[in-house]
């Protein structure tokens, strides 16, 4: 087996880093438009856990960026205001929006952390155990949000292949650049 080139773990940082950022600020835009128009303490509350999972997983993120000196997405100020948005918005369509929100955005993450792991080898032991840590957590939230009412039914299968889309966009920018 070949070893896994320090570039390809560059671009697996990079690409991590801004999805975990922008999954906290999903949850930011979720937790503002439940703060502000949308009353569920039981939604809050679930999002605010989630958040916590995702702030977690950013932290790591941010510690090997600045700890192996790669440079972030330059996206990064677009992908935060997006992420807020699509949170605000999609939690303004009611909880079954918000939770498929969740749920899209995670099965595009489930895919791409296996294909991280599947590609990085023992030289990057430490960074494989917490991307498989990571994937897990991100299929439990997926879980947790068909749990709590996540649907493709109807015109919510539109809003799943748009967040797909956007999700998979942002992958394949944010490893490059």
């Amino acid at each position: 087996m070949t070893k896994i080139s320090k570039k390809k773990v560059e671009e697996f940082i990079r690409v991590d880093h801004a999805g975990e950022r922008g999954a906290v600020k999903i949850y930011e835009g979720q937790l503002l438009a439940l703060n502000t128009f949308v009353k569920d303490e039981n939604l809050r509350k679930t999002i605010e856990e989630m958040k916590e999972h995702e702030k977690e997983h950013c932290e790591f993120f941010e510690n090997e960026i600045k700890k192996r000196n790669i440079q972030p997405t330059k996206f990064l100020p677009l992908w935060d205001l997006l992420g807020v948005g699509l949170g605000f918005g999609s939690t303004l369509l009611g909880k079954k929006a918000a939770m498929l929100c969740t749920a899209s955005v995670e099965e595009v993450i489930d895919k791409h952390y296996l294909n991280q792991i599947n590609q990085l080898d023992v030289s990057e032991k430490e960074l494989k155990k917490k991307i498989t840590k990571f994937r897990q957590d991100e299929i439990d939230h997926k879980d947790i949000a068909y749990d709590k009412g996540a649907t493709k039914k109807g015109p919510y299968l539109l809003l799943d292949k748009i967040i797909k889309t956007g999700s998979k966009i942002a992958i394949n920018i944010s490893e490059k650049i």
